[in-house]
């Protein structure tokens, strides 16, 4: 028997509540009715733990080209430099919005017109001061001014809780004799745990990334591969996935899985430690412990892969302890909730994975290759990043492509119609799961695996293994997601098996070491770069 189908309309559906979901809901609001989904508390993404800032030219003495320039070499020149000029060039006006819009960020007087005069901090790859930020909580400042202006806007609604299941499209519906194009997405309300309809003119995908694949991440939990998944099935191209971002120092805690360690420590003289406590980044790198993040990171993974270890040490213990404390108070603090006293000891770490800038293939608009539905923020492949991501390019990338994406809807809300009523969700064929401990062994699997085979340095021996493992992995669970109703970790787990297979491809094919792809098998760079780019045979 079917349970009873609860069906929504709107003109656009946004899947995904951070900075560029809610920017492009904000935008559109005017022109129509908007839902975004939200797969937990709204507040509840990467966007609202980003510590640093949004890069942009606000300084006289800086310059689109040199912003353009350090993003190219940041991204060992695999990055699209049309789309690299497209955003530093609608940088200015994009972080004016949310300035207009009351995100309130660090200012340092007024210039000579009385104009507010912002703060500007330097960070790793930039060649000039050109990061507005908010303290070190940016994300968190971004993350509460769009809700704030979401909430009143009545054109707008919220639904927390809710996971976007897949997209339906006229091809998945059997409409062959029309174009294939978007029509909404099947959504699981976790509040009623019922699968619910969502028909839209336009859904916009604004996921995020795909960290939680991985054992070790920075990431909040909602992190796993959706909206690449789900556009993938619907027949979108992806590209870059085998390019991860790992962040070198992630604290190593039974209770505390995503806490990160400022990279500052190191830049005020914290030393890396093996367990017996000596030092071992000069055995890699004259620079030492200040290595570029992903010197730092692969020295780590390759001691705790030598060692058997389960973790490394990062030491300021040897500074005075009110440096310490003064330099590092909210560090200090939070280590100490959890027995550790930096003054005094070493701080157990692990490097974990940051972020994914591969996605979804999308033009400058944020339009994938499936008419009606857009890919915008950490889900897509805008060509922005290339093989490693320039610090605060991210935040930048999420609101100038919720412009664009809202430009480009704009000029067709108006003509086109909305769909024709779509089938529930048929639950007549599945029972009630006494089995789940399944979801939660092959979810352990599949992380653990993904670390140690496809994580900060690879072989072509350990892809191979890997890409068996998630064959297992998906036949096990395709034949529970046939059998049984639907669950957030049989969808999260779905999604996940699905993305890592994307990874593993890309690096398979990727025979070169560059960037944040690092295999001992092609271990130089081939000089020839270009995107590693999979197109679906058919879509599922």
């Amino acid at each position: 028997m079917m349970n009873e189908n609860r069906e929504h309309q709107c003109d656009v559906l946004v899947i995904g509540s951070g900075a560029a979901g809610l920017s492009l809901a904000l935008r559109l609001a005017p022109l129509g009715k908007v839902i975004v989904l939200s797969k937990g508390p709204r507040s509840e993404g990467a966007t609202y733990y980003a510590q640093g800032g949004i890069a942009a030219v606000f300084d006289e003495s800086d310059s689109v080209d040199s912003h353009v320039e350090d993003t190219q070499i940041a991204g060992a020149n695999l990055c699209d430099e049309d789309v690299v000029r497209f955003i530093a060039e609608n940088a200015k006006h994009c972080v004016q919005w949310l300035i207009d819009g009351g995100v309130p960020f660090d200012q340092e007087g007024s210039g000579s017109d009385g104009s507010p005069r912002y703060h500007l901090t330097r960070e790793g790859g930039h060649s000039h001061r050109r990061i507005l930020h908010a303290a070190d909580a940016t994300g968190m400042a971004v993350q509460t001014s769009l809700q704030d202006n979401v909430h009143q806007h009545p054109n707008i609604t919220v639904l927390e809780r809710h996971n976007a299941l897949d997209l339906i499209t006229n091809q998945k519906l059997g409409r062959l004799h029309q174009p294939n194009r978007v029509l909404g997405a099947y959504v699981w309300n976790r509040n009623r745990e019922a699968v619910e309809t969502v028909r839209a003119k336009f859904v916009v995908l604004a996921t995020g990334g795909a960290s939680k694949v991985y054992q070790y991440t920075s990431n909040p939990d909602v992190s796993s591969g959706d909206g690449i998944a789900m556009a993938w099935r619907a027949g979108c191209r992806v590209a870059n996935l085998e390019f991860n971002q790992f962040h070198p120092t992630c604290l190593f805690h039974p209770d505390a899985r995503n806490f990160l360690l400022t990279e500052a420590l190191r830049g005020e003289g914290a030393y890396l430690r093996r367990p017996d406590g000596s030092r071992f980044m000069l055995d890699f790198d004259e620079r030492g412990e200040l290595a570029p993040r992903d010197v730092v990171a692969r020295a780590i993974d390759f001691e705790m892969k030598r060692l058997g270890a389960d973790c490394m040490y990062l030491d300021i213990s040897h500074k005075p302890a009110d440096f310490v404390s003064k330099h590092f108070p909210m560090i200090h603090e939070k280590l100490m909730t959890y027995g550790i006293d930096i003054t005094k000891e070493p701080i157990p770490i692990v490097p974990a994975a940051h972020y994914t800038c591969g996605g979804v293939v999308v033009n400058q608009s944020g339009q994938t290759d499936l008419e009606g539905l857009y890919a915008i923020g950490e889900v897509s492949y805008t060509g922005l990043h290339g093989a490693n991501r320039m610090a605060s390019n991210s935040l930048l990338e999420c609101v100038v492509y919720a412009w664009s994406a809202a430009e480009s809807i704009a000029d067709q809300i108006n003509s086109v119609s909305l769909p024709d009523e779509l089938p529930g969700w048929d639950e007549s064929q599945v029972g009630c799961s006494d089995e789940e401990v399944v979801i939660q062994h092959n979810w352990h699997e599949l992380r653990l695996f993904m670390w140690d085979y496809m994580g900060i340095v690879r072989t072509t021996k350990r892809l191979e293994r890997a890409m068996r493992r998630i064959q297992l992995l998906k036949d096990e669970t395709h034949e529970y997601y046939s059998n049984f109703r639907v669950s957030n970790n049989l969808l999260e787990l779905r999604n996940l098996l699905d993305v890592a297979e994307l990874m593993v491809r890309c690096a398979l094919k990727r025979k070169e070491s560059v960037g944040l792809h690092y295999t001992l098998d092609y271990p130089e760079a081939a000089g020839d770069p270009h995107p590693t780019i999979l197109t679906p045979d058919q879509p599922c």
